[in-house]
């Protein structure tokens, strides 16, 4: 019966996790200005991001983005549905999960539905040479729906994150050479209000610049890349 009960909690588990959110805030510092305000170490290798959509950008426009993440030896496609209650959804952690992006004091609830790629398959569906259609898992399929018509890979994004021993700081730099900062911490839901707090204070304590406009760089960074 102990048995029985712990494979039943440890399946709750598994099928739920506690939502959590990502504090985040946009810098308008460059990067070597940055570097001199704050001690940046990198916290791994630098990477590339390729986003997926039409010329029309379809998919942003009913708020999901397909991303793919390329590492050495490692690649995870990801399809992100924006708009979502965490609370109220129950997603595998197999399968990726749902968090909250906070941007500008204001949170918002983003399914993340992932699946790993071998760099192989990757590559070509970056070149274009396999469709995005053939790689989705199920579970991306049910969640996505129908994919309009001229789906292209858009890219590539090289990102590199640092630390500063408490933050992370992503650097997202496009093709051209055009740069986007994000200051950031992940934390659960409920301490969304004092880690905004915290944050803030600390980049002001630093005389860090933050951007005017916070409310996230993901949809900026894709129409820059489809030329918009």
């Amino acid at each position: 019966m102990v048995r029985l009960l712990f494979v039943i909690v440890a399946f709750a588990g598994e099928a739920m996790a506690a939502p959590r959110a990502e504090v985040q805030v946009a810098l308008c510092d460059s990067f070597e200005d940055l570097s001199h305000k704050l001690t940046l170490a990198p916290r791994e290798a630098p990477y590339e991001t390729w986003q997926f959509d039409n010329t029309q950008l379809s998919l942003l426009e009913r708020g999901v983005r397909i991303r793919l993440r390329l590492k050495t030896g490692d690649a995870e496609l990801a399809v992100k549905i924006a708009g979502q209650d965490c609370a109220a959804l129950a997603i595998k952690k197999r399968d990726g999960k749902c968090e909250y992006d906070v941007y500008g004091g204001k949170a918002q609830g983003a399914l993340s539905v992932t699946r790993k790629l071998d760099t192989a398959s990757a590559r070509e569906l970056a070149a274009g040479r396999k469709s995005i259609a053939s790689v989705l898992s199920e579970s991306q399929i049910r969640h996505l729906g129908s994919l309009p018509d001229g789906i292209r890979a858009l890219g590539p994004i090289v990102n590199g994150v640092y630390s500063d021993g408490r933050y992370d700081v992503d650097v997202s730099t496009l093709p051209g050479g055009r740069r986007y900062i994000e200051f950031g911490i992940k934390v659960p839901y409920a301490d969304v209000d004092n880690a905004q707090r915290a944050l803030d204070e600390h980049l002001a304590l630093k005389h860090v610049a933050v951007c005017e406009d916070q409310r996230g760089q993901a949809a900026e960074k894709l129409r820059h890349l489809s030329g918009g």
